[in-house]
């Protein structure tokens, strides 16, 4: 699960904001919390704000440290890390990422620095009786290691390089336990769902209901409860060759040979109702398109207890599915608990029903340098239990919302 995330000079993210799932005091909905690794770590979280606040811009944050954690030891000398820094920084100010999180009921604390485009500094503590252990620290080129790791990261000497994360290096180039975990939550157990990700959730999808009847009965059962009137949904994946007249004349006879002998898929799928069927990448409404696309990703989630990270979850969801969804996360209390953190627009998710008040997070831009503020719920004062979130928020009370003073009326009668 994850338990903290805090960066600096991100985008529109310019001073250090920081992101918590540690429960607070507050004694409601006890069902929105896990016992794990000594701590009450809250099972979902929701993120509000205005367009253009960042909200987009945190989701980005955490996407960016997972990718370089996964991705940095494919770096060639040469190439710089690619990260935007916010405007009034730049790269020649430190842009710092730390995050803290559970993996196999022990703690994890990890963070870097980047400054021109490099790492400047990086570390990784486990926290094992609930006491701090030092893995490794690193300054530029050169790490130190705790007491119990001497000697486990010689092979790291040679590949660490400046645009490399010592993470990445470590994670392949030895065999520390400890690092394999750190490494995995980021490559395997933290999911991030955005609109640019969609095509691959929907393969992943109709992959997994083509070849697994458990989870092709579950996705139906769910459509059914929601009373879409979809009664089967008919899968075909076929394995085509290339035509090799369509292929670029400039690919080499080694690639194109690669390419027809790997062949293709070609996947269909027929949304099949009483009287009738559709054509489900073609013929059916986005809603429907972005629901079967979702829910396999979904159930894997829920099932293997992983952290899924989403950007304006509710894109063209109704609000009561919406609702669901989340009551799922919030359900479920497995051997190994899923997590679910969002943004959304979505006021009707902000009542007492849901979330506690830690749940509860807002994105605001402050007026001095156009830069994101994230702050909790529990940071406002005089906000009352049972207080209508929702009404509050629509009506400014919490910021992070636009308010228009403009009469437009007035404005285009004097056009």
């Amino acid at each position: 699960m994850l338990l903290e995330f805090s960066c600096s000079n991100h985008r529109s993210i310019r001073d250090t904001v920081i992101f918590s799932s540690i429960a607070g005091a507050d004694k409601t909905h006890s069902e929105n919390i896990e016992k794990i690794a000594g701590l009450n770590v809250l099972k979902s979280s929701v993120i509000y704000g205005a367009n253009g606040s960042g909200k987009s811009n945190f989701i980005d944050a955490i996407s960016f440290v997972q990718g370089l954690v996964i991705n940095s030891i494919e770096h060639k000398p040469g190439d710089g890390i690619l990260q935007v820094p916010h405007k009034l920084d730049g790269y020649n100010k430190k842009s710092e990422y730390k995050i803290q999180f559970i993996v196999d009921n022990v703690r994890y604390a990890y963070g870097f620095s980047l400054t021109n485009m490099l790492v400047y500094d990086e570390y990784l503590f486990y926290f094992p009786n609930n006491r701090r252990t030092k893995i490794f620290e690193r300054i530029e080129e050169k790490f130190t290691t705790g007491t119990n790791f001497r000697n486990k990261f010689n092979t790291c000497k040679d590949v660490l390089k400046p645009n490399r994360l010592m993470l990445s290096c470590a994670a392949n180039f030895s065999s520390v336990d400890e690092v394999l975990k750190a490494y995995n939550f980021f490559k395997e157990d933290m999911v991030i769902y955005s609109n640019a990700n969609q095509e691959n959730w929907m393969n992943y999808s109709l992959h997994q209901i083509n070849e697994n009847e458990q989870i092709k009965n579950i996705v139906l059962s769910f459509f059914d409860s929601l009373g879409t009137g979809v009664k089967d949904i008919k899968v075909d994946i076929k394995k085509e060759d290339f035509d090799i007249s369509n292929l670029p004349p400039f690919l080499s006879d080694e690639f194109k040979k690669l390419l027809i002998n790997k062949g293709v898929n070609k996947i269909s799928a027929k949304v099949i109702y009483q009287d009738f069927e559709t054509d489900l990448l073609t013929e059916e409404s986005t809603g429907i398109k972005k629901l079967f696309g979702l829910l396999c990703p979904f159930i894997d989630i829920l099932a293997n207890g992983k952290v899924l990270i989403c950007d304006e979850l509710e894109s063209n969801l109704h609000e009561s599915l919406l609702f669901g969804l989340v009551k799922e996360f919030i359900k479920i209390h497995g051997r190994k608990p899923a997590q679910l953190i969002f943004t959304t627009h979505e006021t009707g998710l902000l009542n007492l029903d849901l979330f506690r008040r830690d749940q509860i997070w807002f994105t605001e831009i402050k007026s001095h340098d156009r830069s994101t503020d994230l702050f909790s719920l529990t940071e406002i004062r005089n906000v009352r239990k049972d207080e209508n979130f929702g009404k509050g928020y629509i009506a400014g009370k919490y910021g992070a919302i636009p308010m228009l003073n403009l009469n437009f009326a007035d404005l285009i009668s004097n056009m």
